[in-house]
């Protein structure tokens, strides 16, 4: 994940397509084009029926799950009854333009309607064959996602220099003006027409980053790398941008073509007949369109013959609904399908978020992508959040109310904030309020930083905080919409996510987070890092968070760090507040035998969340290469334990892991770090080769030789890969090759005793009594006075981590 948008702007001089109206609703954008590709490809569909049956097949997406009025069908028959067959749509006889193969018919069926269509297949002498009914639903959704989330800031104008569709009269949405300057209509959905732009990559150029427009006078320039195909054929390196709009969202659609194609009619014949769709990661809270990422534009990919897909909806940065973005690959790869065949195969790739989703979706929505290289993933979102909402918590603890520890334990050291909240923390990694010290009298930070103050520092306040615009929405509305007209917005992840979640009594959305019960610091105490005295103080008054109905506005640095709020600082010491204590439940030193409140989520909203799709349970079945570049020594956000918290949930759900392999890649010591995608491209092609070729036998054992469990040296070489190279991580054996080489750490709720796995927001509970008596504490043995403080600490219980969290299914 990353807090900020890395968003590249696009260049001018397209070619526009206009998209076809039937059924869309909402006009425009990523409507079905009035073509069929060249070269239609071979359909990944079911096998050739036998020759007495002939039938209907739906190859861009599943009938219920249609958008934009159009779809791409096959009639599966043999060679001798094609010419006999016919299409009728809701009752009337279609002609579409239908590619001829051995065994099928394949072509585009427009004319939709909204809502449910009947397409029938008949013979001119057997009559009707075979029936389907196509739920179309509008280009600009919802399919099943629920309710649009509003406001909705469009960006088509900002990243692509596009007015967006006039779609509405009320005057709150954005307001989209002529070319004189003048307001004309307003857009409620943020569409634009579909269209081509082409690119060529210069000799030298390796980057996404190096690509050029071709010249608009149609010549050919005279530095034109060549590129080779996985066929062999070298070619010109020219890319076909496709972009457009669907589900509100901007996508892109990227493959080579050869010099002087007809945009109106591609010429897929570079097409290898594999698509990557592009995930990306970040960290948003919705309210935005986003912007149209170069980074689509994957060379090595590209070069091979791959076709791209992406849209802005997948990109974690701008949202984190993974049900809007399940439903937003859905409609995108259903719009590639229709424009240009079905791919031989799907394979996801992206970073971070980009590797979140391709757990969930093939979870949520199998078919969807064939394949997985996830880079730096994280189980799910969801479950960040419990722990990452404890390093502030936590932090705070270490910096103000426990600041005077007796034995400077909290800034001797910076490791031995680890004790607290699992995190890695380096002394190396300065600490960026430490400047900021002498003014903050009953503040004592450490001049490092732990994983939480440098990765994560604002993830709570975004996630969490009503009051804080963590995305700067209001600004990117201001300009062309009546933002005041949409009411108080309560900005946060569970707003974002709010038809899952739920509105509560107070008229916020429900919170999922909750630390009732929550032991901090528990291994370590056990360990003897921390004593029970700390252990107990420490579990007295960290406290939790309040409702969001009365969280405040952040302070510094959320407002920003320059000349002015540094001033707010100085008049102020309590301004300063990269904790967010003032929306903390914290322990008052006046009533100082009173714990800090623990905060209770809603269960309602976490049995919601656990049947909506949004937490990863470990069941994927498809070929997945999980490859992190050991980042623990920067306290990159992206721990490398989370790599096995997907595994353990894998096992759980699925019995075994072996579609999995678990990649490292070593970054100290190196002046840049080396790329493993390339190789994971690879090696996915050679494991679905060997499934194509092999169909019956499991994904396992189709498994090639290098997608093996594996770490690699700093420059990409093999340092071990085998069964048991990262043996000790989650077994008792002796630490495995790949296991010694590379450190791994925790997060607070494992110190806390909770699983590697995570996935547990609300835990089960058992009483002190029963704690004291079941060896939870030993080998501490605690006094009347500390019993006394841990049943006022946990009134209700501590974590029962051996049962189920509170609901979760089942």
């Amino acid at each position: 994940m990353s807090s900020w948008k890395q968003i590249a702007a696009c260049t001018a001089g397209a070619i526009v397509i206009a998209a076809c109206g039937g059924g869309s609703g909402g006009g425009g954008g990523g409507g079905g084009f009035p073509f069929i590709a060249t070269s239609p490809p071979p359909s990944s569909g079911p096998a050739t029926p036998p020759a007495s049956k002939i039938a209907l097949q739906v190859l861009s997406s599943q009938p219920e799950h249609v958008s934009g009025g159009d779809a791409r069908i096959a009639v599966l028959a043999p060679p001798a009854d094609q010419a006999q067959v016919e299409l009728w749509l809701n009752g009337a006889k279609i002609s579409p333009a239908l590619a001829s193969g051995a065994d099928r018919l394949e072509g585009v069926v427009t004319g939709l309607k909204l809502g449910a269509n009947t397409l029938e297949l008949r013979h001119k002498t057997r009559g009707k064959l075979d029936t389907l009914t196509l739920t179309n639903h509008p280009i600009t959704g919802p399919m099943f996602a629920g309710p649009k989330q509003e406001p909705f800031v469009c960006s088509v104008l900002t990243e692509l220099g596009k007015e967006p569709l006039v779609d509405t009269t009320d005057t709150k949405y954005y307001a989209v003006h002529d070319a004189g300057g003048a307001t004309i209509g307003y857009s409620q959905h943020c569409s634009i027409d579909s269209y081509v732009q082409y690119y060529y990559m210069p000799v030298g150029g390796t980057s996404h980053n190096n690509y050029q427009p071709m010249p608009a006078d149609g010549s050919r320039p005279p530095n034109i790398a060549k590129t080779t195909l996985t066929d062999g054929r070298e070619v010109d390196f020219i890319v076909r941008w496709e972009r457009g709009t669907i589900n509100r969202f901007i996508y892109q659609y990227v493959m080579l073509a050869p010099f002087g194609e007809d945009p109106a009619k591609p010429d897929t014949s570079l097409w290898n007949r594999k698509l990557v769709y592009h995930f990306q990661g970040g960290v948003g809270f919705g309210h935005y369109q986003g912007g149209p990422d170069k980074r689509a534009g994957l060379v090595d990919a590209i070069g091979k013959g791959y076709a791209i897909a992406y849209s802005t909806g997948n990109r974690t940065g701008e949202h984190y609904d993974m049900i809007l973005g399940g439903e937003t690959a859905l409609m995108t790869k259903e719009g590639f399908v229709k424009r240009y065949g079905v791919p031989s195969y799907t394979v996801g790739l992206g970073a971070s978020g980009g590797g979140i989703q391709q757990y969930l979706y093939p979870q949520n929505h199998p078919g969807l992508i064939d394949a997985a290289i996830a880079v730096q993933p994280y189980p799910d979102m969801v479950g960040q959040i419990p722990h990452v909402g404890d390093c502030e918590l936590l932090e705070y603890y270490m910096d103000v109310t426990d600041r005077n520890n007796p034995t400077a334990k909290w800034t001797s050291d910076i490791k031995n904030r680890t004790w607290l909240v699992g995190f890695n923390a380096e002394q190396s990694v300065a600490n960026p309020f430490i400047g900021l010290q002498g003014l903050l009298p009953n503040v004592k930070m450490a001049s490092g930083s732990t994983e939480c103050r440098k990765a994560w520092m604002g993830l709570t306040a975004g996630a969490m905080n009503p009051k804080f615009d963590a995305d700067g929405i209001m600004a990117k509305g201001a300009a062309r919409m009546n933002m005041a007209a949409f009411g108080a917005i309560p900005f946060s992840h569970y707003d974002d996510v709010r038809n899952i979640y739920g509105i509560g009594a107070d008229g916020y959305p429900r919170s999922t987070w909750d630390n009732v019960g929550v032991q901090y610091g528990l291994q370590s105490m056990k360990d003897g890092k921390i004593s029970p005295a700390e252990f107990v103080d420490l579990n007295f008054k960290v406290g939790g968070w309040k409702r969001m109905s009365e969280m405040v506005p952040e302070g510094f640095p959320y407002n920003g760090t320059g000349p002015t709020e540094v001033q707010k600082v100085i008049a102020d010491a309590s301004y300063f507040d990269p904790w967010g204590s003032r929306n903390m439940n914290q322990w008052n030193a006046a009533t100082p035998n009173v714990p800090a409140p623990r905060t209770h989520g809603d269960l309602d909203a976490i049995k919601a969340m656990q049947r909506s799709g949004l937490v990863f349970t470990g069941k994927t079945d498809i070929p997945t290469i999980d490859w992190h570049p050991y980042l623990e020594q920067k306290l990159n956000m992206h721990n490398v334990h989370q790599s096995f918290a997907i595994r353990q949930r894998i096992r759980g759900k699925m019995g075994g892991s072996d579609h999995q392999a678990i990649w490292f890649t070593e970054t100290r010591g190196a002046a840049s770090e080396f790329d493993q995608t390339p190789m994971a491209f690879e090696v996915i092609d050679e494991w679905m080769a060997k499934i194509r070729a092999n169909p019956t036998r499991t994904v396992a054992d189709n498994r090639p030789e290098r997608a093996m469990d594996s770490c690699f040296d700093k420059d990409g070489a093999l340092m071990a890969k085998g069964a048991g190279v990262w043996d000790g991580v989650l077994d008792t054996r002796p630490r495995g090759v790949c296991t010694q080489a590379f450190q791994m750490y925790g997060t607070s709720r494992i110190v806390a005793g909770g699983p590697i796995e995570g996935g547990i927001f609300k835990c089960a509970l058992k009483s002190v009594d029963t704690a004291l008596n079941d060896g939870t504490y030993a080998p501490w043995v605690p006094n009347a006075t500390d019993i006394q403080k841990l049943q006022a600490t946990f009134p209700e219980g501590v974590c029962d981590f051996s049962k189920p969290g509170q609901g979760a299914p089942g």
